[in-house]
């Protein structure tokens, strides 16, 4: 039976504020150069203030939400449970899922007021980014956000890691996972990051349990979650608790696990101008073929490809010209 959605995402909802800075300008405002760094309000309004918006991008963003939005880029069908403010912010943001064809729960909803949440990407001439956000309403993203009429439509729930380091948001979490269990739906989860797999690790272990159909992380990740220094250690530990994995290598490509062998993925040479993004395009090129009748090698190709082209401009959103020649040349 086809369903409605082919992914079912929830995570962070975040205005993505992409702008070029100079090193001086990381120096001048003792920014923590490379890194994502939680900030308050008046700090993130300072530099707000302290960037010509002319040379600025918005653009509506979160982990999981740059995958689905890739996914229906690509021509699939994507939900998204997320939390955003009665606010400008939280306008723009609902308005840009909209026009892309994605469904949200917050979907004709009266909303809470609030502050909607901002991530400033500052990105070096070295491709290194540079995230300061404030998190802002997303922080109380709870099982209310939780839809499981969107999930029993799902082919694959896509569950963003950064939620376990907020309580109500891993209570959602878990419970987007029990319900696709109930329903018979996929699921899947991302690492998302090194640092919340080092921090969060009992917590991944509680959501995922016994196991997921589907494990996004990369190299670094895989490591730190297995308390592996060898990733073909680290591969083989994933197995216990994923049926399929992923595992992206940067500029050496991904493995690939499709329940009975490994898959080498080769990379695509590019001029890395900058890396925000990379992973969540290659979860949602991925979900997007696996869902739509390619094979799992089929759709690391094209997950690969379009990781590549995001690494080589700047911010994490591939145009539809790109995304048609990215199909021409794999599909």
């Amino acid at each position: 039976m086809t369903k409605k959605y082919d992914v079912y995402g929830i995570g962070n909802a975040l205005v993505d504020i992409d702008f070029e800075v100079s090193r001086d300008f990381i120096t001048d405002h003792e920014i923590k150069k490379g890194l994502m760094t939680l900030v308050d309000e008046e700090t993130q309004a300072r530099l707000i203030r302290a960037i010509n918006p002319e040379q600025s991008n918005r653009k509506s963003g979160g982990s999981a939400a740059n995958t689905v939005m890739a996914v229906s880029q690509f021509g699939g069908k994507a939900f998204y449970s997320c939390k955003v403010a009665d606010d400008e912010f939280g306008n723009f943001y609902l308005e840009d899922l909209a026009n892309a064809g994605i469904t949200t729960n917050l979907d004709g909803m009266k909303r809470e007021e609030g502050i909607t949440g901002k991530c400033l990407v500052m990105i070096t001439d070295d491709a290194d980014r540079t995230m300061n956000t404030f998190l802002g309403i997303t922080t109380s993203l709870s099982t209310d956000e939780v839809s499981e009429d969107a999930i029993k439509e799902s082919e694959y729930i896509y569950l963003e890691g950064y939620l376990v380091a907020s309580p109500t948001a891993f209570e959602a979490m878990k419970l987007t996972k029990q319900l696709a269990e109930k329903h018979g739906v996929k699921t899947s989860i991302t690492l998302s990051d090194p640092s919340i797999v080092e921090g969060f690790k009992g917590l991944f272990h509680e959501v995922i349990g016994n196991s997921v159909d589907l494990l996004f992380c990369n190299e670094e990740e895989a490591l730190k979650f297995t308390d592996s220094s060898n990733i073909n250690v680290a591969r083989e530990e994933l197995k216990k608790i994923a049926k399929r994995f992923v595992i992206t290598q940067g500029k050496n490509g991904a493995m690939i696990f499709d329940g009975d062998t490994f898959i080498d993925i080769e990379p695509y040479e590019v001029n890395a101008a900058d890396t925000n993004g990379a992973g969540d395009m290659f979860a949602g090129a991925f979900l997007y073929g696996i869902t739509n009748g390619h094979t799992y090698a089929g759709s690391g190709k094209l997950a690969s490809l379009a990781s590549s082209k995001i690494v080589s401009q700047y911010g994490p959103r591939l145009d539809m010209k790109a995304i048609k020649e990215i199909q021409n040349h794999t599909l």
